[in-house]
């Protein structure tokens, strides 16, 4: 053998000199024959490679190679910089206690905004970075009792993730691989991919095939009883008490106080308790969760309930019933924590039963009309803070309507949505400035298609006649008698409340009043209905009800600052959307809901607002320690849709021209006015701070209202110690718990020349888990393409974000995918002008398409694909970074009411298009694949993915929710009580597992599409092993005989085959 490695050593070094000489193929053939040769050799000596002379790297050639290659990984390559889209490592440290936590959190919130400001500076020109992405796919560990068909929580998650993430280390040299990150539950487990995507179409592939990896690799870890399917939410959870998990544990804690889970189902980590502990300490009590139940046919608590029949809850079967969650308080005053009070869609009741904020809708602006009555004055000049005065060519005169809201802490004042403020009446009190008047009041606006952009508010075209100062009388007294419109589209709020008093259904009835006695009482809100949608609720009382959910997430890497504010506001628009699409969440504590996501769970779970923050009526002290004295209004929880767009659009070289002139002076920094239509209370020291820094006012707008919560979570040590020039720690912990639909991520310090370079990035956040690899790729693909058709194309999805909020809302309805409607924008793309005959009419470009007017008709694969080249060849200013006019004027949409800019459509018309002016979200796609010339086994897989999603969007196929309901539905243990009992949730459990591992097809929820088995084969490499054997003669032996022994059979059997095929030919 020693003599064989000798020869080796010399035969490789003269094949290597001679490789010139060699065949490709035959010089790789022989390369691994003289790889496995070595490993042989050292395998039956008993030498270690890295200690004898024939080291790979001790030859010169190789030498460099593995220089190169060390000198690769430390550079900020694709590979590392996608370790930055995975979720950060958790903190190592001791976390404070509430009490002593709450007096760092005002040190904390100013040096978060000072970190900011820092990194702002720093990295806000970066420009030119590449499309990378990746996703997160989390999931549980479940153990199965085969015996007495139980399922129970496996808290190995920890362990599990500690081997998943050492046997990575050991693959490095795989271009795949997976991340393992810890999650709330220590049952639960997070998964990425270890390398980012890459903006090149071959990558779309990557996504499903790196799913299949996670799992498999996940399934190498999993006990013989263990299962860990792609499901949103553990079903039992709360329902078993202290057999509820695998160690027991025991319900209650000093953590939760919960009455239905044990504290130790929480990660063991610190922060996750800490975090529980604080957000109950701050609210002053536990968090309380109730959603709606499912009513069967035998559902005990809707004994004597008046109401539509049980398919169709409260509100029939053409309107979608609505879960106000985060908005419960007043309800569970009245009715306790056993009921809560439900809404309807606006779809067949008008506007008033689904936008009245006293019954649980979307909050908005109030809206004031300017009429200042005083000699000479002909309107009111902006203050960027109270009393400091902005001389601003663009004030608001008498007759126009302003949006905004009052200012709890600062009394007297308005702040409107372009960040300004306004006086409502004079110091003395004599003159008051601002009336306000009717939501649904619009100014028509003469002057919004000159100025374009710019346009800080609604324009009134009431300007006094003859110099007189202020509003007709007769004008401004049908105005306050709320029973003029301005513009198009006039209803009266007096009207809005009847209509939501006569949409009421009661579904309490005498069953509420019997089980709580105060059933009639109304509530105590001078214009809510007598009649109420009331509905028996599944109670939940801890934050493991809501983190415990699992979900699918995407971060993206935008070009730069610009491209990924653009991009958070697109998407923002789309997560309803997409949530209702993916909805998976209809099991919970052991029932069946009457609704079928998780957002609404999560965000009450962590709801810490105290009582005077979510508006509760009452005396409350002021806490000094907490932002807002812990009194200022917070309309949502930290776990909601957001509240504020971001992108500032801006000026086109005319534009910026003109802006010059003394007319346009100060209108350079406007925040977009007509779609941000909520109240979004602020830190208004940290405004001040943001603006002073040069801020543009829709990003320090954003900021500022971040850093109205306090931070949750404080370590000891890391408090003023943090340098805020170089960390951004508190930025984050402040960011970090404010879990919005979508997140915007500024780039994270770089503390040493080798870390990898990290962009502006956008996290997309509302879709549910689905059971397979295939869905989960499959939507993770659209989203992806969806962004670049946005960016292409320059189109826009644009609407007022109350109409996000309740189609968040109506997103949560049962079945809404395929039952419900939501708010879309009507025309995607700038509207192009024409004449009727009658005068200037607007039509979407789409429409000359469909109209067959394209010259290329004939032979365009699809309507939409002609019209988006068509698109793409119109003339639009581009500037120096490649963005065009049409996308900076995207927010604004000149040419027509922007009241009207959207409408209700469908799933499948968002999806699949709607006349002949929208052409649909999945056409869109496939016009920007041909576009850009998708290769074919790409188009292959995502025409797979597109036409899953069409037949899901029609209803052809179900999604997991509903395919779950109807399971349980359908089980031979179902009572028809709504109730999930162990034998369901086990078999439940079963057959989410094999759907996933491919062994088991569903037809309703994957039409004809076969999931290819998956199993642990192939889960990992298999080394070149050269670790000599101890018993290495008998061993050796042993192998070396029975493969001589195939050999002699082999050969045999080739002699006999040789004699059958002679004498045959004879």
């Amino acid at each position: 053998f020693h003599a064989a490695r000798t020869r080796a050593k010399a035969h490789f070094i003269v094949s290597v000199s001679m490789a010139g000489a060699w065949k490709f193929s035959e010089l790789v053939l022989l390369l691994t024959l003289l790889s496995l040769l070595s490993s042989l050799i050292i395998f039956v000596d008993g030498f270690s490679i890295s200690n004898h002379p024939f080291s790979a790297t001790q030859s010169a050639g190789f030498v460099v190679s593995s220089q190169r290659h060390q000198k690769r990984n430390h550079r900020p390559s694709h590979t590392q910089r996608g370790r930055a889209l995975n979720m950060g490592l958790l903190k190592v440290g001791k976390p404070k206690k509430w009490e002593e936590s709450k007096k760092d959190a005002s040190y904390i919130r100013k040096a978060g905004v000072r970190q900011f400001i820092s990194t702002y500076n720093r990295v806000k020109d970066l420009k030119g970075d590449e499309l990378l992405w990746g996703d997160e796919i989390e999931c549980g560990v479940f153990i199965l009792d085969e015996q007495d068909k139980k399922i129970r929580l496996s808290l190995r998650a920890k362990e599990i993730m500690d081997n998943l993430n050492e046997k990575e280390g050991t693959h490095t040299h795989r271009t795949e691989g997976c991340n393992w990150v810890p999650e709330y539950g220590a049952w639960m487990v997070e998964a990425t991919p270890k390398r980012p995507y890459t903006g090149f179409t071959t990558d779309l592939l990557r996504v499903e095939r790196n799913m299949r990896l996670r799992r498999k690799r996940l399934l190498t870890e999993l006990r013989e009883d263990e299962v860990a399917p792609t499901f949103s939410t553990f079903p039992l959870l709360g329902a078993m008490g202290d057999d509820g998990s695998v160690p027991p544990t025991k319900v209650g804690g000093a953590v939760t106080l919960s009455d239905y889970i044990g504290d130790g189902i929480i990660n063991p980590h610190p922060r996750f308790g800490t975090l529980s502990a604080n957000i109950r300490q701050r609210r002053g009590e536990k968090v309380n969760i109730r959603v709606p139940l499912f009513r069967d046919t035998n559902t005990p608590e809707y004994e004597g309930f008046d109401t539509h029949s049980e398919s169709d809850g409260c509100c029939g079967s053409n309107t979608l019933q609505l879960w106000r969650y985060g908005k419960g308080d007043v309800s569970r005053e009245k009715y306790g924590n056993d009921y809560v009070v439900v809404g309807c869609s606006a779809s067949d009741q008008g506007p008033g039963a689904e936008f009245n904020e006293l019954n649980g809708g979307p909050e908005t602006l109030e809206k004031w009309l300017v009429d200042v009555k005083c000699e000479g004055c002909k309107g009111l000049f902006y203050r960027s803070a109270p009393n400091v005065i902005v001389p601003d060519a663009d004030w608001p005169r008498n007759g126009d309507v302003v949006a905004g809201y009052e200012i709890p802490n600062i009394p007297g004042w308005i702040r409107l949505q372009n960040g300004d403020y306004l006086p409502i009446a004079s110091d003395d009190g004599e003159i008051q400035f601002l009336h306000k008047v009717s939501k649904r009041t619009h100014a028509s606006n003469e002057e919004k298609a000159r100025l374009g952009s710019t346009t800080p508010m609604f324009r009134g075209s009431m300007a006094p006649e003859n110099g007189k100062s202020g509003v007709d009388g007769a004008v401004l007294q049908t105005l306050l008698e709320e029973t003029l419109t301005l513009g198009p589209s006039a209803v009266t709020e007096e009207k809005i409340v009847s209509e939501s008093a006569s949409a009421g259904v009661c579904c309490g009835g005498g069953g509420v009043g019997r089980a709580r006695g105060n059933s009639t009482e109304s509530l105590s809100t001078p214009r809510s209905s007598d009649t109420e949608n009331v509905r028996a609720a599944i109670h939940m009382d801890a934050m493991a009800f809501g983190m415990g959910c699992c979900c699918l997430q995407i971060t993206f890497q935008a070009k730069d600052l610009d491209e990924s504010r653009f991009i958070y506001d697109q998407l923002a628009v789309m997560a309803p959307i997409m949530m209702a699409l993916t909805a998976s969440t209809p099991l919970l504590k052991g029932r069946i809901a009457d609704t079928d996501c998780r957002w609404g769970i999560i965000s009450e779970c962590v709801d810490d607002r105290t009582p005077a923050e979510r508006g509760l009526s009452g005396q409350f002290e002021p806490d000094e320690d907490l932002a807002g004295s812990g009194v200022r209004r917070i309309y949502k929880p930290r776990y909601d849709s957001i509240s504020t767009y971001i992108y500032q659009g801006a000026y086109n070289a005319a534009e910026l021209e003109a802006a010059k002139n003394s007319t346009k002076r100060g209108m350079k920094n406007r925040v977009l006015n007509m779609y941000n239509d909520l109240p979004v209370p602020i830190d208004e020291e940290s405004y001040k701070l943001l603006r002073d820094s040069g801020i543009d006012p829709a990003l320090s707008q954003h900021i500022a209202h971040l850093f109205i919560r306090d931070p949750l979570v404080v370590f000891e040590g890391a408090v003023e110690e943090v340098d805020d020039e170089t960390q951004t720690e508190h930025f984050e912990s402040i960011q970090s718990t404010n879990w919005q639909s979508v997140r915007w991520k500024p780039p994270p310090p770089r503390n040493d020349p080798n870390d990898p370079h990290i962009g502006w990035r956008v996290e997309f956040r509302s879709m549910e888990m689905q059971l397979t690899d295939f869905e989960n790729s499959a939507f993770t693909v659209f989203i992806v393409l969806l962004t670049r058709v946005i960016l292409t194309f320059d189109l826009n999805l644009y609407i007022p974000l109350s109409r996000v909020d309740a189609n968040m809302q109506r997103a949560h309805s049962r079945n809404a995918s395929h039952q419900g409607k939501f708010f879309f924008r009507r025309h995607m793309a700038p509207l192009e002008e024409g004449d009727d005959g009658y005068g200037v009419k607007y039509t979407s470009m789409f429409s000359r398409v469909g109209k067959g007017d394209d010259d290329n008709n004939e032979t365009s694969p699809s309507p939409s694909r002609a019209s988006s080249r068509e698109f793409l060849s119109e003339e639009s200013e581009i500037d120096e970074n490649g963005v065009s006019s049409k996308r900076k004027k995207a927010p604004f949409a000149p040419g027509r009411y922007e009241e009207n800019s959207y409408e209700e459509m469908t799933m499948k018309e968002i999806m699949t298009g709607k006349g002949d002016y929208f052409p649909g979200l999945i056409p869109l796609v496939y016009a920007y694949l041909d576009y850009i010339n998708c290769d074919s086994i790409t188009l292959q897989r995502v025409t797979e993915y597109l036409d899953f999603i069409e037949k899901r969007a029609t209803g052809e196929l179900v999604t997991p929710a509903t395919w779950i309901r109807n399971f349980v539905r359908s089980h031979k243990d179902y009572k028809g009580d709504s109730v999930v009992t162990d034998e369901i949730a086990y078999d439940l459990m079963v057959a989410c597992k094999e759907i996933g591992e491919g062994t088991r097809h569903e037809a309703e929820l994957l039409g004809d599409l076969k999931i290819k088995p998956i199993t642990t084969a192939g889960a990992y490499d298999v080394k070149l092993e050269s670790t000599a054997v101890h018993n290495q003669n008998e061993e050796l032996l042993s192998l070396l005989r029975r493969y001589t022994e195939r050999k002699a059979f082999a050969h045999d059997n080739n002699n006999n085959a040789e004699e059958a095929e002679r004498r045959s030919s004879l």
